[in-house]
């Protein structure tokens, strides 16, 4: 995976209007932290850091009073209206260290003919990998599965250096009948206009 090289600086101001000051400079308040050191608070570019977190567990090269941290985000803080970041946490992580992230899944192909539906258990799958090495997404093939059929956690290839960090028989991906969907809608909408005629009685 390619690194994001992002400048950062020193954070030697707290507390919320602190912050927003931070915020209307367009720069983010964030916390590094890990390999037992004590929490250190910079700021980061804001535009910076929106574009590198496209990348889920993006690596970044953190360039900071003239020394380089590897730095991958843990938490991200983000306003709920404008979508903008508020806050971000950081691991800093070593080349060769192994951590415990969650990646995207992914899926290709195309269902069996008929009334099936693809059900995301999960929508993401935790791993453990090499911080220098996480890999961004796993593919899974749904080609021709049917009403019935599930993909667990160990039917999906990981990339190389990648080990599961989750049970083995969780259920990631699961195909369901359309027509068993509506009923059970169907049986929902029941029960709540029979709680409603009690209700009423």
């Amino acid at each position: 995976m390619a690194e994001v090289k992002i400048a950062a600086e020193p954070r030697t101001e707290f507390g919320k209007g602190a912050a927003r000051r931070v915020r209307r400079a367009h720069q983010v308040p964030a916390v590094i932290y890990g390999h037992g050191a004590d929490p250190q608070h910079v700021t980061v570019p804001g535009h910076e850091l929106l574009l590198a977190l496209r990348t889920a567990n993006v690596l970044i090269s953190l360039q900071l009073d003239g020394k380089t941290a590897l730095v991958i985000p843990k938490a991200v803080q983000r306003d709920p209206l404008r979508g903008t970041i508020e806050h971000v946490d950081l691991l800093s992580v070593k080349s060769g260290e192994k951590v415990t992230v969650e990646i995207p899944v992914q899926t290709e192909g195309e269902l069996a003919v008929g009334g099936n539906l693809l059900e995301h258990v999960l929508n993401t799958l935790p791993v453990e990998a090499e911080a220098t090495h996480i890999p961004t997404a796993v593919t899974v093939s749904i080609e021709g599965l049917e009403a019935g059929a599930s993909i667990l956690a160990k039917d999906i290839t990981l990339p190389k250096g990648s080990t599961l960090a989750i049970d083995e028989d969780a259920v990631v991906i699961q195909v369901v009948s359309a027509q068993a969907e509506a009923a059970d809608e169907a049986g929902d909408e029941d029960a709540e206009g029979t709680e409603d005629a009690a209700a009423e009685a």
